[in-house]
C-alpha cells in the first residue's frame, strides 16, 4: 500500500523520539515512509525527497529536527503538502531552541508545530 504520511528526521539520533509517532501512525492504519536526511548535511537530498513527496502519494509530512531545526521549514519550502514540525529536545535548552526555530517560519512557508516531546499524545 502506498504511504500517505512522510516522516523525515534530521538525524538518526532522532529515531527513538519518533518511534512513538510511527507507532501512532501504525495504530491508526496510516501507511508511512521514514527518511533520515539532514537539511544541513544533505540539502539536495531533502529537496529531492520533498519535491517528489506528492508524486509518491504522500498527503502530509512530519519533519523532526533539533537545535537549529531547519528541516521542517526547508521541507515546507519545497512542497505544497502540509508539514508538521516536531521540535526535538536538545541537551542544553531541552528543545526550546528547536521549537522557536520551527514556529518562526517566514510568510509563505507554513509549518504546523507540535509541543516538545508530545508525540504519543
Amino acid at each position: 500500500m502506498q504511504p500517505v504520511v512522510g516522516v523525515i528526521l534530521g538525524s538518526k539520533s532522532d529515531l527513538p523520539l519518533m518511534e512513538s509517532c510511527v507507532k501512532v501512525l501504525e495504530d491508526l492504519g496510516l501507511t508511512h515512509e521514514l527518511k533520515v536526511c539532514s537539511a544541513h548535511r544533505n540539502p539536495r537530498g531533502v529537496m529531492e525527497w520533498a519535491t517528489s513527496a506528492r508524486s509518491r502519494g504522500l498527503k502530509v509530512v512530519i519533519a523532526a529536527a533539533g537545535g537549529a531545526a531547519h528541516l521542517p521549514g526547508v521541507v515546507a519550502a519545497w512542497t505544497d503538502l502540509p508539514v508538521i514540525g516536531v521540535p526535538v529536545p536538545t541537551q542544553h535548552l531541552q528543545g526550546v531552541d528547536s521549537l522557536y526555530s520551527i514556529v518562526q517560519m517566514p510568510a509563505g512557508i507554513p509549518v504546523a508545530t507540535v509541543a516538545r516531546a508530545a508525540l504519543a499524545t
